[in-house]
């Protein structure tokens, strides 16, 4: 039995403690906004907050998250987030999900960055597309994901 607190939540999983946190939110706790994509930590489908740095939860184990927080696109976009529900709003403005398998992947690590960055700080082209290299989009969005994480980081300013 692992104890996972998840989106604020304290959650028992009764899974091996090598078990990747993918497998326990969508097997385990029926949260299925996390997509598993590659498996090797290559894509970014499936990103998550771990106590805050975004995480690749297909190769993440259970016994990492213990004592820590994980936060998912369920809580990250529509709940309580500030940053989370700008990236979203952005993403939204933006019109970037064309398939959007990759999408929950893509927010999660987009909100990371800007919570990473100093307050009113406008990230460069660059700092951006550092940031949200290890997330791949097959639709081939790119423009757009970058012009929705500079948006969100003004309206955040």
């Amino acid at each position: 039995m692992s104890a996972l607190n998840v989106n604020g939540r304290d959650h028992t999983v009764d899974a091996d403690p090598g078990t990747p946190i993918l497998w326990a939110l969508r097997d385990t706790l029926g949260m299925t906004g996390t997509k598993f994509g590659c498996g090797a930590a290559l894509c970014g489908a499936c990103t998550v907050h771990l106590d805050g740095q975004a995480i690749r939860s297909c190769i993440t184990p259970i016994s990492a998250a213990e004592g820590k927080k994980i936060v998912t696109i369920e809580s990250a976009a529509g709940g309580s987030d500030p940053v989370g529900n700008a990236v979203y709003a952005a993403w939204v403005k933006h019109d970037v999900a064309q398939c959007g398998y990759c999408q929950s992947g893509q927010i999660m690590s987009a909100t990371a960055f800007l919570k990473s960055q100093p307050k009113g700080k406008q990230p460069s082209v660059a700092e951006i597309d550092s940031a949200m290299a290890g997330n791949i989009c097959r639709c081939g969005t790119y423009a757009r994901i970058r012009a929705a994480v500079a948006d969100a980081a003004k309206t955040l300013a």
